[in-house]
């Protein structure tokens, strides 16, 4: 790594001295990014104070592409000089293109780099010119940013301090952006607009009508680091009777919200859950494509060790199956009660996890093969056939093991070969089990819908890969309702609908993470998220009745 750093170095320090001592006006350097060599007053005034040449290094202008000009020679000649306009006008419209921040400070590094013969000679700028020739220290270097830093960086820059003819040290150079400021004094005023309307249309009546829109969630900055998000919740708002310029909008307006949540957010208190649910689309992508990838296991233990103590715990204990599950999640809710949210804990917590769900929580946590997953389900079987365990299950289970697990109480079990897939197939179907019943816990536990209602998304009917389709779509269900209710603190009235707004659309539409969901609101419910904010966009309409 260290010599490819110092070889990159090397050529881009080359490229430099290149441009400095011919004297060229520009170069291109790994194709997407130009270098000029240009007056610094001229280009970086008053950021800048000398005026002796600079690099300035920038992404290369997207060129037309010249078969684009081949095809416009086959239209008419009016046409031909309509697309000769748009095309110039393309040309003009682009000019400088910023660098990424990541790639603007590699370019400094190797700047810095390449004037600092003690890293390592090789990078030396002595290296680069004959014995005889003393090298001149390389011109000012400025990078053009594209402001996606929490700094709003815009310009870096890198200046060789000298003493005498010998480099001494490098100066680094940071010009941030603040951003756009509003002043409101400087708008025309909401008389000076209807004063213009009226002298354009003499209308009988005139209505202003303002809309505004307002991000309440997303991508945030915390201690100067962006967390970037894909999930969104922006509310636009419609409402009449104007009185100034960029005012915010009145409790009176009709608001609706646009929620986009995108699953696996680490924010989300639903995370733990997402990666429960990545464990079984891992199983279900095995079975389809016949390789898995194996995630890193949770536990250090083997998971044959720890199915082995399960089994070992069961037949030494003189409790129930459904005493230990109580006790596990008096357990839960001790160490994650004060530390997590409500919704998450109503979520998680549940006091009846069966023999499967208990096995299925083991094994996720640490199978890193399909050797493990047919070791495990080898032990549960034979302690099943030789009576060693009884466990209890849920009536409605309809996985395979549960079939055998109800064989075994009258001593009379199928024979299962577990070979192939098998054992991957049987594990995907106690996942599936299991946290179908987490998602019912806390819908029909929140009132938020029935189970008439869940039919279509708890079918055992479909193929396993559907199943899995189905359950991802609950999923990203939950993760919109704990997202609104948790960081939005909406109501159970609007929670409830929405539920129903999103049952419905995934009853009939594919998995989509993009999709916008819309609810209607009172912005009373929102005011705290917004009132202090500024608006993302702010619009005014004037409506004329002549």
């Amino acid at each position: 790594m260290g010599s490819k750093i110092i070889a990159d170095a090397v050529q881009f320090s080359k490229m430099l001295r290149s441009l400095q001592d011919d004297c060229k006006d520009s170069c291109i350097y790994e194709e997407d990014i130009q270098i000029l060599r240009v007056n610094g007053g001229k280009h970086l005034h008053n950021i800048y104070t000398g005026d002796r040449p600079v690099f300035i290094c920038e992404k290369t202008a997207p060129q037309i592409d010249p078969e684009d000009d081949k095809m416009d020679e086959t239209h008419s000649d009016d046409e031909t000089h309509s697309d000769d306009e748009t095309n110039h006008e393309v040309k003009i419209e682009l000019g400088p293109q910023p660098l990424t921040i990541m790639k603007a400070r590699q370019l400094l590094s190797w700047y810095t780099m390449s004037q600092n013969s003690i890293v390592s000679p090789a990078v030396s700028p002595a290296d680069l010119l004959p014995p005889a020739v003393s090298p001149a220290p390389l011109l000012p270097l400025w990078v053009r940013c594209d402001m996606a830093d929490p700094a709003g960086t815009t310009w870096l820059g890198a200046e060789t301090a000298c003493t005498g003819n010998k480099v001494s040290g490098v100066k680094l150079y940071s010009v941030t952006c603040a951003g756009s400021t509003v002043d409101k004094g400087a708008f025309i005023t909401l008389d000076e607009l209807k004063q213009e309307h009226k002298r354009r249309h003499h209308p009988s009546l005139m209505v202003a009508r303002g809309t505004a829109q307002y991000n309440l969630f997303g991508s945030t900055v915390v201690e100067k680091t962006a967390i970037e998000s894909q999930s969104s919740v922006t509310v636009d708002f419609r409402w009449s009777h104007v009185e100034t310029i960029l005012e915010t909008p009145p409790l009176s307006s009709m608001a609706t919200l646009n929620i986009k949540v995108s699953s696996g957010d680490m924010r989300s208190p639903m995370y733990l859950l997402y990666r429960e649910l990545e464990f079984l689309q891992m199983l279900a992508d095995g079975l389809r494509t016949g390789e898995t990838e194996w995630m890193e296991p949770v536990d250090s233990r083997s998971a044959v060790q720890m199915t082995r103590e399960y089994l070992d715990e069961l037949q030494n204990t003189v409790k129930t199956l459904q005493d230990q599950s109580t006790n596990e999640a008096v357990k839960v809710k001790t160490e994650m009660g004060t530390s997590e949210t409500e919704i998450f804990n109503s979520l998680m917590e549940r006091g009846d996890l069966d023999f499967i769900e208990q096995l299925w929580v083991r094994m996720k946590n640490s199978v890193t093969s399909y050797q493990d997953v047919g070791d495990c389900l080898k032990m549960v079987i034979k302690a099943l056939q030789y009576g060693d365990i009884k466990p209890w299950i849920h009536r409605d289970s309809s996985s395979s093991l549960s079939k055998l697990i109800l064989q075994s109480y009258h001593h009379q079990m199928d024979h299962v070969s577990l070979t192939g897939l098998t054992p991957v197939h049987m594990l995907l179907e106690m996942g599936l089990d299991k946290m179908r019943k987490d998602y019912i816990n806390y819908l029909i536990g929140q009132d938020l819908t029935t189970l008439n209602h869940l039919s279509y998304y708890l079918s055992t009917v479909e193929d396993l890969q559907e199943q899995v389709i189905r359950l991802r779509k609950l999923h990203h269900l939950l993760e919109i309702m704990v997202t609104c209710s948790t960081f939005l603190c909406l109501p159970y009235d609007r929670l409830f609908l929405l539920t129903q707004l999103c049952l419905q659309y995934y009853k009939t539409c594919p998995y989509d993470e993009d999709h916008e969901f819309k609810l209607q609101i009172k912005p009373a419910l929102i005011s705290h998220f917004y009132q202090k904010e500024q608006a993302v966009s702010w619009g005014w309409r004037c409506l004329v009745v002549m």
